[in-house]
């Protein structure tokens, strides 16, 4: 007998929980607050929108379904199965923190909380939408969104929604060979960034605005990858020529490390990252993995 689905929600606490977590009562942080000229109103209204959509979607998974929750800070440590739904209930970045530990194309369904304050660009639907989504989501609906893998010489390998960065760990100068296509170069820079068509939006824009690129952007759900040098550095041994470009038609963006450590994160999640020591090599490309995002 085949196992029923299986509803996985995951969310981050509330701003106000947060809060008061720091400051040990609700008391303490409004006490906290009150002394900058601050209050608790907004928090309020953003923690009681994410207390009723959750309570919303618990209502609207199918009496027969298994059901899960996961908060954000345990993603790394939660085990996906291949029959999960998963209900991503909060901002946009949610989506990408869950995009990377998704290996089997299950389904994700963007809720969004709080229009007033989410853009809602990847979480774009309302609680009450959720029951109709979640059929949707079993008879295989959903936009295939294009993921990007990063992949070290011994095999270790991760991928993202957004971008990869790789860098210096504490932001110091990166040093490293870049090689993409014919083009080759020595560079002492503070890293680099590999997008999907999905984090166009976000850190790629704001780099390619800084230096008044008229970049082609990929789509979301094509196979092609922008990639962007930060603050190469120019000397006598380093260049700073060979600084972006569009990964397209299996291409591949080739990084060897010339530092004693070369860090590689996704989507901002440097607590999960991949370390490249001297010599060691990278490959940047499209992942085989793609997001089915409803």
């Amino acid at each position: 007998m085949a196992l029923a689905p299986r509803a996985v929600v995951v969310s981050r606490p509330s701003e106000l929980t947060e809060l008061t977590v720091r400051h040990g009562t609700l008391a303490a942080a409004q006490f906290f607050l009150r002394g900058r000229g601050q209050d608790l109103a907004l928090l309020r209204e953003r923690h009681e929108n994410l207390s009723s959509a959750l309570a919303a979607i618990a209502h609207a998974i199918p009496a027969d379904w298994r059901r899960g929750a996961v908060n954000r800070d345990d993603l790394s440590r939660f085990l996906f199965s291949p029959q999960d739904v998963v209900i991503v209930v909060g901002q946009d970045g949610l989506v990408a923190n869950v995009a990377k530990y998704l290996r089997n194309g299950q389904p994700v369904v963007g809720v969004n909380p709080d229009h007033t304050y989410n853009p809602g660009v990847l979480v774009q639907n309302e609680p009450d939408a959720v029951r109709d989504l979640l059929a949707d989501a079993v008879r295989g609906a959903g936009q295939s969104r294009t993921l990007v893998a990063a992949t070290l010489d011994d095999g270790q390998r991760l991928i993202g929604l957004n971008e990869i960065y790789l860098g210096h760990p504490s932001h110091q100068s990166a040093r490293y060979v870049v090689r993409c296509e014919d083009r080759q170069e020595r560079q002492s820079s503070s890293g680099l960034v590999v997008g999907t068509g999905t984090g166009a939006t976000g850190w790629a824009a704001s780099i390619a605005a800084d230096r008044q690129h008229a970049v082609r952007f990929p789509q979301p759900d094509e196979l092609a990858l922008w990639w962007f040098v930060r603050e190469a550095w120019a000397s006598p041994t380093t260049g700073n020529t060979v600084t972006n470009g569009v990964l397209s038609g299996g291409h591949v963006l080739r990084i060897v490390s010339e530092s004693d450590e070369l860090t590689i994160f996704a989507d901002g999640i440097e607590a999960d990252h991949l370390t490249a020591g001297w010599g060691q090599r990278v490959e940047v490309s499209v992942a085989d993995e793609r997001l089915r995002l409803l």
